[in-house]
């Protein structure tokens, strides 16, 4: 089912405001904890329609801007062990529908992930619409998401000598974005 309902927010075609946007990651590490890590370099166009269902997203992430926190995992995720950042260097995504209401919504789309394209399911919230100190027009959203990276062909791992794998299969993407409708000029 696809949303037909009146977008809430001004159409057009709205840039992404990286300075106040976060992509970030986590996953279950040898069973016991969490990695989080988020990408620093990343862009993404929102267009606005007059409904929901005639908005759509395209996003793309530098793979080499990966950021855990620690220089030697960062430069194993880049390896051909994770995502092969020489052959990969992005992953892109591209809404195809959008499910539910204005205000919390399904955002489906194409995601790509080491020449993978995979659909997924974003549930996502807008913060909504205003205009900010400086006079520009700010739209917010959250989304978040849970993949199985062995989808998308990245499956290395290490068993535990108590059982297990130091990696868990699982990846929890979670998105805070703010994007800024241009003014005319």
């Amino acid at each position: 089912m696809t949303s037909t309902a009146t977008s809430p927010l001004t159409t057009g075609t709205w840039n992404l405001d990286a300075s106040h946007s976060e992509i970030g990651f986590s996953v279950r590490h040898a069973g016991v904890s969490k990695v989080r890590g988020s990408f620093q370099e990343f862009d993404a166009t929102l267009t606005v329609g007059q409904t929901l269902a005639e908005s759509s997203v395209e996003a793309t992430v530098k793979i080499d801007s990966v950021n855990t926190k620690d220089a030697n995992r960062d430069g194993h995720l880049k390896s051909g062990d994770f995502f092969n950042a020489e052959e990969f260097p992005e992953m892109t995504f591209k809404s195809t529908g959008v499910k539910g209401d204005d205000e919390e919504f399904v955002l489906v789309g194409d995601l790509t992930v080491r020449g993978v394209t995979k659909q997924v399911e974003f549930k996502a919230e807008l913060g909504g619409q205003v205009v900010d100190a400086f006079g520009a027009t700010r739209a917010g959203f959250f989304a978040a998401t849970t993949i199985s990276r062995k989808e998308f062909g990245i499956t290395w791992n290490a068993a535990l000598e108590a059982g297990g794998v130091l990696v868990s299969d699982k990846v929890k993407i979670e998105i805070d974005a703010s994007f800024v409708l241009p003014t005319a000029e």
